[in-house]
C-alpha cells in the first residue's frame, strides 16, 4: 500500500485497491479516482 501513488487520500480505499490488485479482484465503487491505480473497476452510477 505504501508504494501506491497518492491519487486517493483515504488510506482505507488505498488498502482496498492494494488487495484488489494483489488478488486480481474487480473493485465495485462509484469513486472513479480508484481507476487511477490500474485496478479493474466496475463503476456505479
Amino acid at each position: 500500500m505504501a508504494a501506491l501513488p497518492p491519487y486517493h487520500a483515504d488510506p482505507f480505499d488505498r488498502m482496498i485497491v492494494a488487495q484488489a490488485r494483489s488478488e486480481a479482484l474487480v473493485l465495485v465503487s462509484a469513486d472513479r479516482r480508484l481507476s487511477s491505480y490500474g485496478a479493474e473497476l466496475l463503476g456505479l452510477t
